[in-house]
């Protein structure tokens, strides 16, 4: 009989359960909208049934359109935390306008717990790393001068606080796992915890996070955004862009074919 792993033996066989009770992102949501079910139990006894009658079937029309917006959500979105985000908030949306139809301070009990979820927790980032490493900017430098080092290192520039993080936190380490090799590599600087690093590399905050840099040795190759972007024309992170953006498809075929 083979060995199992240790790792393998603490892994929790339910992921998702076990994020539902040890972040309080997930568990404060799902304990506010378990609530809507005592809430609406404790207003059936009081509603007349002309207004049941109605709330039901709001509910029911409101509970396909809502299925029908997570399935759109779950083919467009390139990502489970991007989903996520976005099925929370249409769920939130529905959930209030149930509220209005039973009561309008019920509505307004949900509106203040919505926000006081968004002020004292957020959504928590994918934290695989991929084939990335995480660098300090001492580090980056270090490693764009080693002439044993790859000849392009590829670096998203991010901030934990950012949402657009949080929605795009698995992308780059995805892409790290297909487009990683010798002649390329990925790398992730936390400009949250090293601001300083921002005005080396040229990164305006708090606007222009995240950013990816390609650098071949110790030379800039390109960028995403650009120097010109603005909030306006903020670009859609996606596999796709960045793929586009830095030729990774061609570089991956040139290191290959050597």
């Amino acid at each position: 009989m083979e060995a199992v792993p240790a790792a393998a033996k603490n892994r929790h066989p339910f992921p998702w359960l076990n994020l539902m009770v040890t972040e309080p992102f997930y568990l404060l949501h799902f304990l506010l909208f378990f609530s809507y079910f005592v809430a609406r139990s404790s207003a059936t006894l009081t509603l007349s049934s002309d207004l049941s009658y109605r709330l039901l079937r709001r509910e029911i029309q409101g509970f396909l359109a809502f299925l029908v917006l997570v399935a759109v959500k779950m083919v467009r979105e390139e990502t489970w935390e991007a989903f996520i985000a976005d099925t929370l908030l249409y769920a939130k949306g529905f959930l209030f306008a149930f509220a209005l139809v039973i009561d309008y301070h019920l509505a307004l009990c949900y509106l203040l717990g919505f926000l006081a979820i968004f002020v004292i927790t957020q959504q928590p980032p994918y934290d695989g790393l991929g084939d990335c490493s995480q660098l300090t900017p001492l580090q980056l430098e270090s490693l764009l001068t080693e002439r044993s080092s790859s000849r392009f290192w590829l670096v998203e520039f991010r901030a934990l606080c950012s949402s657009t993080y949080v929605r795009n936190s698995r992308i780059f380490p995805d892409l790290s796992v297909i487009y990683s090799n010798k002649n390329i590599s990925f790398g992730i600087v936390d400009i949250g915890h090293f601001p300083n690093a921002a005005e080396k590399f040229g990164i305006s905050l708090p606007g222009h996070l995240p950013t990816f840099i390609l650098f071949e040795k110790e030379v800039e190759v390109a960028r995403l955004p650009e120097f010109n972007y603005s909030e306006i024309s903020a670009p859609k992170f996606t596999k796709k862009l960045l793929c586009q953006h830095f030729e990774l498809d061609r570089r991956l075929i040139e290191y290959l074919s050597q």
